[in-house]
């Protein structure tokens, strides 16, 4: 077990008197013995014992002060002093609760452009005004990290496979330029089984546009593969462009010969990510998140009334999300740097 930094710096105290006062050889041995103690640098250790203790004067913006090299501690209380505190804090965490706990790239979007309509439910001041105005989406997600993490708890997944028709199903790892348009779907179910997923309990269809971001969620009553087939059939009837592709997990309300032959009748291409990749369906499972479990948390809902509460809040949900609240995706990558590929032989 080493030395911790206060130790070291205490030894190199006490040892540099008696360095300051050595002879040659002495000073020798007493580098020696500390460098292998503290695992210094011997180069550096030598300046810190040949300056420790000594004072300089210098003159910094027209005042004269003098430096002592002894590791002094710094000053409590130094430094610059906060500019997001108080009441400030207090304004955001509301506006923020109530805007769904977003992330502070998309509230700080939000704030800006609604403004105008925060500042009477809130009892925004002038003064908050202006730092709400002004404040960074790093800064907004630092002030929050403690509030966030009171948040963080983690759902169950109940997906289980669809074995039979996988085969007449293609895998979709990637999507084309000729499909990087809108229409193209990935869908998932969120399960609102709450800490047990034993017995029947509602889903939520979860279908994102992967191109435009366009978000749908509906809530089946059980995993039943007709009640996500009807919930697809009204999906599609309530966008405003054509569904033109589809693409599920591996699970049995996805799977089955219903939504198959229906897909093949109004010509919208199915396909289906790989097994224990959820990366394949990254952007429906960031919804997942974002726009259910935000909103209706990790309860368990199994009755037909609370089937439909949740329809209810979706129903004002779904518009809320498409029109007004902002979102961002990846626009392009680039590669910095990209390493030559070549034989192993040519490489000796």
């Amino acid at each position: 077990m080493g030395l911790t930094m206060q130790e070291k710096k205490a030894l190199t105290g006490e040892v540099s008197k008696r360095y300051q006062k050595a002879g040659r050889k002495e000073k020798t041995k007493i580098l020696d013995e500390l460098v292998e103690n503290t695992g210094y640098n011997r180069k550096y250790i030598l300046h810190v014992l040949a300056n420790w203790g000594k004072t300089a004067t210098v003159r910094l913006k027209g005042k004269t002060a003098r430096l002592k090299a002894c590791g002094r501690k710094r000053r409590k209380g130094g430094g610059r002093k906060p500019k997001y505190t108080g009441e400030f804090v207090v304004v955001l965490r509301r506006i923020w609760a109530f805007f769904m706990y977003r992330c502070g790239k998309i509230l700080s979007s939000f704030i800006r452009s609604q403004i105008k309509f925060l500042e009477a439910p809130f009892h925004v001041t002038p003064e908050v005004m202006e730092l709400l105005l002004s404040v960074s989406p790093a800064t907004i997600d630092r002030l929050l990290k403690g509030d966030r993490k009171k948040l963080a708890i983690k759902g169950k997944s109940g997906t289980k496979p669809g074995k039979l028709l996988k085969k007449q199903i293609p895998v979709r790892t990637y999507y084309a330029d000729a499909d990087k348009k809108p229409g193209f779907f990935e869908v998932d179910t969120v399960h609102h089984c709450g800490t047990s997923d034993s017995g029947e309990f509602c889903l939520t269809l979860t279908a994102t546009d992967v191109y435009s971001g366009w978000v749908e969620l509906r809530p089946t009553l059980n995993k039943a593969h007709k009640w996500v087939f009807e919930a697809l059939v009204d999906i599609k009837s309530s966008l405003p462009f054509p569904l033109a592709g589809i693409d599920s997990d591996n699970g049995s309300e996805f799977i089955n010969d219903a939504l198959l032959k229906w897909c093949r009748s109004e010509r919208i291409q199915f396909t289906r990510a790989r097994a224990y990749h959820k990366n394949d369906n990254c952007f429906v499972e960031q919804k997942n998140y974002s726009c259910v479990r935000n909103f209706v948390g990790y309860y368990r809902f199994s009755a037909a009334a609370e089937r439909d509460a949740l329809a209810s809040v979706y129903h004002s949900l779904c518009p809320l999300l498409n029109y007004f609240m902002p979102t961002f995706k990846l626009i392009k990558k680039l590669k910095l740097v990209q390493r030559q590929k070549r034989c192993m032989i040519k490489m000796l």
